[in-house]
């Protein structure tokens, strides 16, 4: 005699999104973390200094506006004919607060910034500080009144520049005289009298405070 099988009962229905959405959970690993913005904050800096003396920066690097772990790498930086090349370099310390110290062997001026490096979970990030200036120590003395200069061009009371004996015309000379410092050109020839290497205009004496005949700190 026939007798009909008993049907098995059905197994309950899995929407299909759950069981794609595990097995993708499954096979893969979470994804990293995009990295963190960060900022070089300073705090203070002596970046006019006599050669062979010491220049500083102090600051701080933040991340997301918090302190960055202690031992991560700000280098000083200068700009060359072949782009930025380290000067120094420092790691952060408890509160991402960084000294660097760096001696100038030779006077000069150069554009100096701060960078971090960055890594795979905080940005890089740079700080322009302006420039470096390396100096000596010379005698100066001003001169006024009009007439041509040497390097062309007419002397008035507004002219900004440095008479020299031998620097070529167009020379950019950084003095500085107190806590003055300015740029100025190579304009015109003098002064003649021993012992002095450069005569300022009525301008730059006035730019520097300058007063009479005496020492100021020269990048040339």
């Amino acid at each position: 005699m026939y007798t009909p099988a008993t049907p098995l009962p059905a197994a309950p229905l899995v929407p299909a999104g759950i069981l794609a959405g595990e097995a993708a959970s499954a096979g893969s690993a979470p994804a990293n973390p995009a990295p963190v913005h960060t900022e070089l904050h300073v705090h203070d800096f002596q970046l006019n200094v006599l050669a062979d003396h010491r220049a500083s920066v102090t600051g701080a690097l933040l991340a997301e506006h918090r302190p960055a772990p202690a031992g991560e790498a700000v280098a000083l930086q200068a700009l060359g004919r072949r782009g930025w090349h380290t000067l120094a370099s420092a790691h952060t310390r408890v509160g991402g607060r960084f000294r660097l110290r760096y001696v100038p062997r030779r006077i000069g001026s150069r554009v100096v910034r701060l960078l971090f490096a960055g890594n795979a979970s905080e940005r890089a990030s740079t700080h322009r500080l302006g420039r470096l200036n390396a100096y000596r120590e010379v005698v100066a003395s001003w001169y006024g009144g009009g007439g041509s200069l040497a390097c062309g061009g007419w002397l008035t009371s507004t002219t900004l520049g440095v008479a020299n004996r031998t620097l070529p015309c167009g020379t950019l000379v950084t003095l500085r005289y107190g806590d003055r410092t300015v740029r100025v050109p190579v304009i015109d020839r003098g002064p003649y009298v021993e012992g002095r290497e450069f005569d300022l205009t009525e301008a730059t004496k006035e730019a520097l405070g300058f007063v009479g005949v005496g020492e100021v700190w020269s990048t040339s």
